[in-house]
């Protein structure tokens, strides 16, 4: 088998290859605003590092955020496009689920539940709350970094929950400790996924919130106005 997985709900544009028993090629390449731009050359270099051709994928994944509307939609519509072009099944993963995979891989979380927590503008963070074995019972959830706490139980011992994601490092002072990965990483995606980690399902994107451009709204004739004004 060869799984390719793949996310772009970050900042983070990541993508890796897993041949069914380790991680063979990966990339990562942190970007605000080139998502659209690193992607394809991304995939051409894990390709390349791997010695493999598209043909050879037999699955992708991707993560479906939460995250915001324009870099989401990147990852998403080249996994789609893949999925469809070689006939192969796209499987989506809540990115933060991605990220929880990651503190258990690292080992960081000591037995202590934890929240993840990315950036989600507006002063706001999309945040999901895991027990220690890196099970989500809560989110994700958009909001203030600073109403976390009063919606999850706090961890043992500690006055606040511990966080990790590029979202708690924004807003430190909302949180206990914070606590790696910063971002989602295609190589825990892929991993996850093998090892039946996380839960998985139809790649849709999590966006919980309308996106920040609107479309215009049609224009109103000269006519038309002319005779709502009388």
């Amino acid at each position: 088998m060869l799984l390719l997985a793949m996310d772009t709900s970050t900042p983070a544009v990541t993508v890796a290859l897993h041949d069914g028993d380790q991680v063979i090629a990966q990339s990562t390449t942190v970007d605000t605003r080139r998502h659209t731009e690193l992607l394809a050359p991304a995939l051409v270099d894990v390709l390349g590092a791997a010695g493999a051709d598209r043909r050879d994928i037999t699955e992708v994944a991707v993560g479906v955020g939460p995250g915001p509307f324009t870099g989401l939609r990147v990852g998403l519509a080249a996994a789609r496009t893949l999925g469809a072009a070689l006939r192969i099944p796209v499987r989506g993963v809540c990115s933060q689920d991605i990220i929880a995979y990651g503190v258990r891989a690292i080992g960081v979380h000591e037995n202590m539940p934890f929240v993840v927590a990315t950036d989600a503008r507006r002063r706001e963070i999309y945040w999901a709350y895991y027990e220690p074995d890196g099970r989500r019972v809560l989110g994700p959830q958009v909001g203030a970094a600073a109403d976390v706490a009063a919606s999850v139980p706090a961890a043992p011992g500690l006055g606040a929950i511990r966080a990790a994601g590029a979202g708690a490092l924004l807003y430190p002072d909302a949180f206990a400790a914070v606590i790696g990965p910063e971002y989602p990483s295609a190589a825990d995606l892929a991993s996850a996924l093998i090892s039946d980690a996380v839960p998985s399902g139809a790649p849709e994107p999590l966006y919980l919130r309308r996106p920040d451009v609107a479309e215009p709204s049609p224009r109103k004739s000269v006519l038309t106005s002319l005779r709502t004004a009388h």
